[in-house]
C-alpha cells in the first residue's frame, strides 16, 4: 500500500545580492542545494540532472524518505531557472521555478514556485494524519532554505 502526498508551494524573497550573483548561485544546482536542509545526498546523474536523497525521518522500519530527480534549464536573460522531473527516479515528482528580477545593484527579487507529489509506503488509512505533516514538514525546509539563501549574501 502506498500514499501520494500533493504539495505546492509559492515564495517571494529578496536576496540582498546583485541579479547575476543570485542567478548564479541559484542556477548552480550543487551550490544551491548546499544551503537546503536535510539533504543527504545530491547525486549528479550528468546532462544537468540530479537525484535529491532527503534525510530518513522516523525510527527503522517507520522511517521514510524523499527521493527524487529532475533536470535543470537555466536562461539568464529571462531570470527562468526550472526544473523537471525525471520519471523512475525515486518515490517523488517535483517540478518548479525561480523567476528573477533585478531590484537595483544589490537587492534581486525571487519568485520560487514548486509542485510535488510524494508517494510513501503508507497504508491509506493514514493520508488524512500523514498529509499535514508532510506538508508541513516540506514548508518548514523550503521556509529555512530561503532564511539561508538570504544569510549567503
Amino acid at each position: 500500500m502506498a500514499i501520494t502526498i500533493a504539495i505546492e508551494l509559492n515564495r517571494e524573497i529578496d536576496i540582498p545580492g546583485g541579479y547575476d550573483e543570485v542567478f548564479d548561485l541559484l542556477a548552480d544546482v550543487p551550490k544551491s542545494a548546499s544551503y537546503f536542509p536535510k539533504v543527504d545526498k545530491l547525486v549528479d546523474l550528468g546532462d544537468n540532472v540530479y537525484r535529491w536523497e532527503m534525510e530518513k525521518i522516523g525510527v527503522d522500519k517507520h522511517s521514510i524518505q524523499s527521493v527524487y530527480a529532475s533536470k535543470y534549464f537555466s536562461d539568464k536573460d529571462a531570470g527562468k531557472i526550472t526544473w523537471e522531473p525525471v520519471k523512475g527516479e525515486g518515490n517523488g515528482v517535483v517540478r518548479g521555478s525561480w523567476t528573477l528580477t533585478s531590484k537595483g545593484d544589490d537587492v534581486t527579487h525571487a519568485s520560487f514556485q514548486t509542485t510535488a507529489e510524494l508517494t510513501l509506503p503508507l497504508p491509506s488509512l493514514l493520508k488524512l494524519a500523514i498529509s499535514p505533516v508532510v506538508k508541513h514538514e516540506f514548508n518548514g525546509l523550503v521556509d529555512t532554505y530561503m532564511n539561508n539563501l538570504k544569510k549567503a549574501f
